[in-house]
């Protein structure tokens, strides 16, 4: 049985919930049962419905916000509630990792949920410290602190730069 590991996709770049996805269709089309977990994304799927539509495929997919709307966009009345939702997902998840119910879990845009204190780092680690050998678990969010990089195997960042070009077209740009 291969160990399993547990990676991170930051940064402030565009592409992290994408890559995520094709480690999971990779882990999918080499027999291994996928399940991805999506937080702080509202409840629009436009992104995931590829993958649900490759049926013959061992990938399933939960969302336990409510709200189509980006959480960052929600007012605070609509946070708390979506927060409910939230620790909801954080606890399926725990079950997952528990009962080793699939080999890759994807935990998409979690780590926003330590930039918006809905979970702490500690309990991040609990749960990551419940994995066991030959699980992999993929973490994806914009910001990783150095208390949490400490129990990962491997951290992939994206960064989004602006070309040297189109600088100079912008004006006090190219300064």
């Amino acid at each position: 049985m291969e160990k399993g590991i547990v990676e991170v996709y930051c940064g402030n770049g565009k592409g992290k919930t994408a890559l995520a996805l094709g480690q999971s269709l990779k882990a999918s089309i080499h027999g291994k049962s996928v399940i991805i977990i999506q937080f702080l994304k509202g409840n629009e799927r436009r992104e995931l419905d590829l993958l649900e539509d490759l049926g013959n495929l061992d990938i399933k997919i939960f969302r336990f916000e409510r709200s189509v709307k980006y959480y960052e966009e929600l007012s605070d009345l609509e946070k708390e509630e979506q927060n409910v939702n939230i620790r909801n997902g954080i606890n399926f998840a725990r079950k997952v990792i528990a009962t080793q119910e699939c080999d890759f879990l994807v935990l998409d845009e979690i780590l926003g949920l330590l930039e918006y204190d809905i979970v702490s780092t500690e309990q991040m680690i609990d749960l990551l410290r419940a994995k066991k050998e030959g699980m992999d678990i993929v973490l994806t969010g914009r910001c990783l602190s150095e208390k949490l990089r400490q129990h990962v195997d491997q951290v992939t960042t994206l960064e989004t730069e602006t070309p040297q070009k189109e600088r100079e077209n912008v004006p006090g740009g190219g300064q």
